[in-house]
């Protein structure tokens, strides 16, 4: 079963939506299950320095006051899934690209999910600017990629055309909004889903394999 997830590292849904899929193969594995992780831009324009939260918040919702009232309610959320949403830390608003572009290059190593969970933790929960080179290096050496490949990535060198490939191919696919789950290349689904609602996904891509092997 392959399962694909069109993500970005500045989506708090994502997050939510990784913690759930997390807890939704804790309590149901699927042992033949293969994950990979998509990169997926919620603002492809944005300047590669990033611009002021406040800014980008107030042409984003309105208002400060409208944006805070929305993150509220996405913290509740996240409390649930042992997610400390604080937005209140958050002092600007990344360009992605790097941060996907080292994804890509933890993904050859089979360090993606931490690499992106530590990037989630440094954005929603200390403030850090994750599209800073120098601090996104940072983590990757923490979660074990070595300091030359990171500073590869993070150039550009070659992994800026897996990502913004993978970015192109969403917007080709019609993916509008992340996370987005793809099983098995076939079977779309949108949101940061319950486990209940994995649950179903899993059924129907196992059956999926079990008609493909038999055809």
């Amino acid at each position: 079963m392959l399962l694909e997830i069109f993500a970005d590292t500045v989506c708090p849904w994502c997050y939510i939506g990784k913690r759930r899929l997390i807890r939704a193969l804790a309590e149901r594995p699927q042992p033949a299950l293969v994950v990979r992780w998509r990169a997926f831009q919620l603002n492809p324009g944005m300047p590669m320095g990033g611009i002021d939260r406040a800014q980008y918040m107030t042409a984003k919702f309105g208002s400060l006051e409208r944006a805070q009232r929305v993150f509220e309610g996405v913290a509740r959320v996240g409390r649930h899934e042992g997610i400390d949403f604080r937005f209140d830390r958050i002092t600007r608003t990344p360009n992605t690209l790097r941060s996907h572009r080292l994804i890509q290059a933890a993904s050859r190593i089979g360090r993606e999910s931490a690499l992106m969970d530590r990037l989630y933790s440094a954005y929603f929960t200390e403030g850090a600017d994750i599209g800073d080179a120098a601090a996104l290096i940072r983590y990757a050496e923490e979660i074990g990629l070595p300091p030359e490949t990171a500073q590869s990535a993070v150039e550009g060198l070659p992994e800026i055309d897996m990502a913004l490939n993978e970015d192109f191919q969403s917007r080709r696919l019609g993916i509008t909004g992340v996370p987005y789950f793809i099983f098995n290349g076939r079977f779309g689904l949108s949101g940061a889903q319950e486990p209940e609602v994995l649950y179903n996904m899993f059924d129907l891509a196992r059956e999926d394999d079990r008609e493909r092997a038999a055809s």
